[in-house]
């Protein structure tokens, strides 16, 4: 099993920056790890996603080129720099694991998620 640990959330003013971060412990080295986001009354969005063993990443149109997922498998950490905010970025942010094989950009296709952490940018 996963358990996965959001953190690094906050409050910025439009095109601030701020770094998540998204501690894994359990099977992390066979997972797909992504971020998503959600808005209130909104759907849950894929934002971006990478896997543990090798470095393609993947983004979600709306945050190419301002948004950049990492990892550091020493530290069993996933990172989401997020660049050039904008205030419809607002939303919770949530890490989520996928321990099949491939790459998937649906939320059902997860199998772990972490708690979320609150992403809040002004005007």
């Amino acid at each position: 099993q996963v358990q996965l640990v959001e953190s690094g959330g906050g409050s910025v003013q439009a095109g601030g920056s701020l770094r998540l971060s998204c501690a894994a412990s359990g099977r992390t080295s066979t997972s797909y790890m992504a971020w998503f986001r959600q808005a209130p009354g909104e759907e849950r969005e894929f934002v971006a996603t990478i896997r543990w063993s090798g470095g393609n990443t993947y983004y979600a149109d709306s945050v190419k080129g301002r948004f950049t997922i990492s990892r550091d498998n020493a530290k069993n950490t996933v990172y989401l720099q997020l660049n050039s905010l904008k205030p419809e970025d607002t939303a919770v942010y949530y890490c989520a694991a996928r321990l099949y094989s491939g790459y998937a950009r649906e939320s059902v296709e997860y199998d772990y998620w972490g708690q979320g952490t609150q992403v809040t940018v002004s005007s």
